[in-house]
């Protein structure tokens, strides 16, 4: 029996460090977890314990910074909420401020010069009148024309134009941008010659008051169409479902991306300035996702 250990033991295959692996002998079986600690020497079962420790102290570190990442994400987006939300106030109440005065104005200039005109005993001004009111018509007309060219070969075309411009094509920052000071510049001859026609009581006087009156109602337009319904500086309520309006919004949206080769640069006309470049399918098509996508 002795002789037989000790045969037994000298065929035992010898592991690290000189020990021998158990016998597999009289069906004896040894431990699960002694056999996978013999089966892979390399790995120590009171290294086990201590990694997955640091797995713990590593995953809770990790779910601790997730938690403080998503905390401040959503602070600054909370933030960034409500600074938007008070550049919104301060361009609507601007716009409408600026509107409402300019309106106010102009009723009381015009019911002026007709209280004038019938004060000095004279018939009431119906030419005058119409020719206030044509030139308006005409004057708003004008400007559209006159914005399309400016647009194109002095904002876009033009280094210095462009220097001032192009704040209008990058994400802005705070309620105002740097292209608003053209619309300070367009209200400097609206202003001209709304003074000058009014100071002046005739025909020729009407006539100036009523193109100057005609500049400022497309200012007043351009900002609620462009500024309030286009790039949503502020909200503009009922007016963004009408249709005509709806169009001219997706045609404008077609300038800003850059590959109809800054066509249209009108605003009010831009449809029918896409459709003579001959884009007037894209614009179709973009409506018709732009409703598609709204309906959903």
């Amino acid at each position: 029996m002795e002789a037989l250990s000790k045969t037994a033991m000298a065929s035992m295959p010898v592991c690290r460090r000189g020990a021998r692996a158990p016998l597999l002998v009289l069906g004896h079986q040894p431990h699960p977890r002694r056999r996978s600690m013999w089966a892979s020497p390399s790995i120590s079962r009171w290294a086990s314990p201590s990694i997955s420790s640091g797995n713990k102290q590593k995953m809770s570190a990790t779910g601790k910074e997730n938690s403080t990442t998503s905390v401040e994400l959503d602070d600054q987006r909370r933030v960034r909420r409500q600074q938007r939300l008070r550049e919104r106030a301060t361009y609507q109440f601007a716009a409408v401020a600026a509107s409402t005065l300019v309106i106010f104005l102009a009723i009381c200039a015009t019911y002026y010069r007709i209280s004038w005109h019938l004060d000095h005993g004279e018939d009431f001004p119906y030419e005058e009148l119409c020719g206030t009111l044509l030139l308006c018509l005409g004057g708003m007309v004008g400007m559209e024309m006159y914005a399309r060219w400016v647009h194109r070969y002095m904002w876009h075309e033009n280094d210095l134009g462009w220097a001032i411009h192009k704040s209008h094509h990058e994400p802005r920052l705070g309620p105002f941008e740097a292209n608003d000071i053209y619309a300070l510049m367009n209200a400097v001859p609206a202003i001209g010659l709304c003074w000058y026609g009014f100071m002046r009581p005739d025909v020729i006087g009407g006539l100036l008051f009523g193109t100057g009156l005609g500049i400022t109602l497309f200012g007043i337009s351009y900002m609620f169409v462009h500024d309030g319904l286009v790039h949503r500086r502020f909200p503009v309520g009922p007016i963004a479902k009408v249709p005509m309006l709806r169009k001219v919004v997706v045609a404008h949206q077609m300038h800003h991306s850059d590959k109809y080769g800054g066509v249209p640069f009108g605003m009010f006309l831009g449809p029918l300035e896409l459709k003579d470049a001959g884009f007037e399918q894209d614009l179709e098509k973009l409506m018709a996702a732009t409703t598609s996508s709204e309906n959903e």
